[in-house]
């Protein structure tokens, strides 16, 4: 008991909230929104259940197995924290001056791809997991995942209601809002990791 207490960690509100903000804002289910409404348009039926419980499984298999991996690579948790803070600085780019920086295949049928994998559980999400365990415990992690999950579930039986009743112009300002937040704290994980490194 005190081995697994020890490996979660001790619960911590503000380390689940601070969390939490950052990962919803890199999953980004209502910046997804007129994808999955694109889909629905062409016929591609959708299983909200289905997308949340393959995307919770393949995000919680990289959260224990990520850290197992870089050391595999003989890559130190610094070193992944500040390529991955890189690698969000550019999407947080993208949400904010709305170019496109990355690119990903979105063809295909099915609520696994490319629902749950790449839009929801995608190497944005596996970045950041990875390079935030340096600064958060895995416990509050884990809480902070099956919220950000149950927001997606939420977003994706609701769609067609926050389209008509926020609208574009709300939906677009929350991508943005979304977008500095981001910047903010891939700046403080590139940053804040040098400093730990030199």
């Amino acid at each position: 008991m005190e081995t697994l207490r020890e490996f979660f960690g001790p619960f911590d509100i503000w380390q689940v909230i601070s969390s939490f903000v950052f990962l919803i804002a890199i999953i980004d289910p209502f910046g997804n929104i007129p994808i999955t409404i694109a889909m629905q348009e062409k016929g591609i039926k959708i299983n909200a259940a289905k997308v949340c419980i393959a995307s919770i499984i393949i995000l919680l298999a990289f959260l224990f197995l990520g850290e197992w991996i870089l050391k595999l690579f003989g890559v130190q948790i610094e070193y992944f924290a500040i390529a991955g803070g890189f690698i969000i600085f550019l999407m947080a780019l993208e949400m904010i001056l709305d170019i496109t920086i990355f690119k990903t295949d979105l063809e295909g049928e099915g609520s696994i791809v490319p629902l749950a994998f790449p839009m929801y559980a995608g190497p944005g999400a596996f970045t950041a997991l990875l390079a935030i365990t340096a600064e958060y415990s895995i416990g509050n992690l884990c809480i902070s995942l099956f919220v950000c999950i149950l927001v997606v579930y939420f977003v994706l039986i609701g769609t067609n209601w926050l389209t008509k009743y926020l609208g574009q112009t709300s939906l677009y300002i929350i991508r943005k809002f979304f977008g500095i937040i981001v910047l903010a704290i891939a700046c403080k994980l590139m940053f804040g990791n040098m400093a730990a490194i030199f």
